[in-house]
């Protein structure tokens, strides 16, 4: 079987022509393995610098990985890549559940999006192909209501659908893409630009493809001893009864949670929104295809509506709709949380613009005009509520957050810019880069800007000593407050975050209860279950040729300074300790020279274009 045919078609849409086509994936890009990979490789070659992200030309790919849909262990992901209409660079995320799986069991690899619908439309594919339907009915519905509907016409509860809200419909700067009920392509933007080519909905009807399945002795040995490694985790049974939730009191203990729009970090209240407490509301546990974790779960809570079912919010949304607002309210987290996730937008971005808010009007810089009637005091979870309706509706103080902090501080000038927590445009996650220095540095060379899950270097304080004195040549690698090594190490976790976007795998699993940054389990999964054979040095070399290409198409397209830089805020200026400027610049640089750029953070010419790893058939 040819490497090509292993990887699946390709799903070519055209929205000005209602065209529907399918293809053989290219053979000059197996080198990029999928997902990701192929993303950046297709963006890179077909979209033009200078356009809008919002117009027609704006092009949107959705790829699973080279083990989507696979007998792979935690194989759920698809990569969704576009222009971003929030940062005007690579636009990335990345999205669970049963969709990547479905979409491979039609023996559909990757969807290139182009054009723009003339009317509100869906995408409906099955193993005979793909047409668009008239979604005009659609429009303006919440993504559950949508969801429901769509079963509902099609008589087949089993449909898997991508779906966008009235927040990618309204065209906010980062709407998302919902499929289920709880989970999201939030980062960036992606929904915006779905929402833009009046493209409702993606459905998906499972197909009788069966990508690397597990048949010979062989592959089932590969499959069982990578289940088998998962459930030794030590946080395994943590993980699965709690979530990402779970490890709301560890991030705090740590020291690193931000708080307060990152004007403090920590609370001693953290008590009050300890998402190990929400085990007793669950209803039932549910997750995402093969994953033997199922850290997901639908809540039942007091004080909400009555018959109705809520997720339980993952680490990120519980932390940013909490302490960096000032929330200490579970309930009422759970709620936004859903909120958010049915009205279509990214919850950690909306989160972040509202505590920028809340910020501004405690320092007396948000003009009253902008405020209105609004008590921005912090953790008013009614004025919250508002504020995302605001933004869903282009309405009041909405109308300048929804374009996210970086445009939102321009617009109200007066010193704002001071507190708009972005890198690249893109909203900060819930770590605190002052405190943390790796991740510090990690936020600012992320491709797709500020954004702890894009590098995801959990090995900064889950490896010991020991591995890091072995990897790195220094124990201090892994202690957080110091700046030895990491650059070096945010190198390994940027390439092997990559990697795993481009196999299809679920980070969590991977990298936080694995640990395996050195990819050795993934090798034998991959090897024992395609026919492919493949050493350590083809990924790591394959991951750092993506890495040079999204940097390459960043400098492409941006609009003025797209420095891998930090917001003025995090700089410690008095101190010779933490994360001064000087000490970021020494991280940096020993980030670019282990990268092999030059320093100013670009790769030489020929890091994409030549002497690429060789993905060989096993004979």
């Amino acid at each position: 079987m040819g490497l090509t045919r292993q990887f699946g078609q390709l799903l070519q849409v055209n929205l000005n022509s209602s065209q529907c086509h399918l293809s053989a994936f290219p053979e000059n890009c197996v080198e990029f393995i999928g997902g990701r990979g192929f993303n950046i490789w297709y963006l890179y070659n077909h979209l033009v610098s200078g356009i809008n992200p919002l117009s027609p030309e704006n092009i949107l790919l959705l790829s699973c990985g080279l083990l989507t849909g696979s007998s792979a262990p935690t194989s759920s992901r698809l990569h969704l890549n576009a222009l971003s209409p929030l940062t005007g660079i690579l636009g990335s995320s990345n999205i669970g559940g049963y969709a990547g799986a479905w979409l491979r069991s039609c023996n559909i690899a990757s969807i290139i999006i182009t054009g723009k619908s003339q009317k509100p439309v869906s995408l409906y594919i099955d193993s005979n192909g793909a047409r668009l339907e008239d979604a005009s009915h659609l429009w303006g519905l919440d993504t559950f209501e949508t969801q429901e509907i769509i079963k509902q016409s099609h008589n087949d509860q089993k449909l898997k659908i991508l779906t966008i809200g009235p927040g990618g419909e309204g065209k906010v700067k980062f709407g998302a893409i919902i499929t289920e009920k709880d989970h999201a392509a939030g980062r960036t933007g992606m929904g915006s630009v779905m929402g833009s080519k009046n493209l409702k909905a993606i459905v998906i009807s499972k197909g009788t493809h069966k990508h690397f399945p597990c048949i010979t002795p062989l592959h089932k040995k590969a499959v069982k001893t990578y289940v088998s490694e998962i459930k030794k985790s030590s946080e395994f049974d943590f993980l699965s009864k709690y979530g990402g939730a779970g490890y709301v009191k560890w991030v705090n203990d740590l020291g690193v949670m931000a708080r307060h729009n990152y004007g403090k970090i920590g609370t001693d209240r953290i008590e009050k929104i300890d998402g190990r407490k929400l085990d007793k509301n669950v209803v039932r546990p549910s997750g995402c295809f093969r994953c033997p974790v199922q850290c997901k779960a639908e809540l039942k809570l007091k004080g909400l509506e009555k018959d109705k079912h809520f997720t339980r919010p993952e680490f990120e949304p519980l932390l940013n709709l909490g302490p960096k607002c000032g929330l200490e309210n579970m309930t009422q987290i759970v709620k936004l949380d859903n909120l958010c996730t049915r009205l279509g937008i990214d919850s950690t971005s909306a989160a972040s613009v509202i505590a920028f808010a809340m910020d501004l009007s405690e320092r007396k810089i948000l003009p009253a005009n902008l405020v209105g009637d609004l008590d921005l005091s912090w953790g008013n979870a009614d004025t919250m509520e508002k504020l995302i309706y605001q933004m869903v509706e282009d309405k009041g103080l909405g109308i300048i957050l929804r374009d996210g902090v970086r445009k939102a501080a321009e617009l109200i000038g007066n010193g704002a810019y001071k507190y708009a927590a972005h890198i690249k445009g893109l909203e900060l996650t819930a770590y605190h880069p002052s405190a943390i220095m790796g991740t510090a540095l990690g936020y600012a060379v992320s491709s797709r800007g500020g954004d702890y899950n894009n590098v995801y270097a959990s090995l900064e304080y889950n490896w010991t000593k020991e591995q890091a004195k072995k990897e790195f040549g220094t124990k201090e690698a892994v202690n957080i407050k110091s700046i030895s090594a990491k650059g070096r190490l945010i190198k390994k976790a940027v390439i092997t975050n990559i990697i795993v976007d481009c196999l299809g795998l679920c980070k969590v699993p991977v990298l936080s209860l694995l640990k395996s940054f050195n990819l050795e389990n993934e090798i034998r999964l991959i090897n024992g279950l395609t026919d492919l054979d493949l050493s350590k040095k083809d990924l790591f070399d394959a991951g750092q040729r993506i890495a040079s290409l999204e940097k390459f198409f960043n400098i492409r397209h941006e609009k003025g300074d797209i420095e891998d830089s930090l917001p003025e805020m995090f700089i410690e200026k008095n101190s010779s300790r933490g994360l001064t400027l000087q000490n970021f610049k020494a991280m940096l640089q020993e980030y670019y020279a282990a990268m092999g750029w030059d320093e100013k953070g670009i790769p030489p010419e020929s890091a994409w274009k030549t002497n690429f790893c060789k993905l060989e058939e096993k004979k």
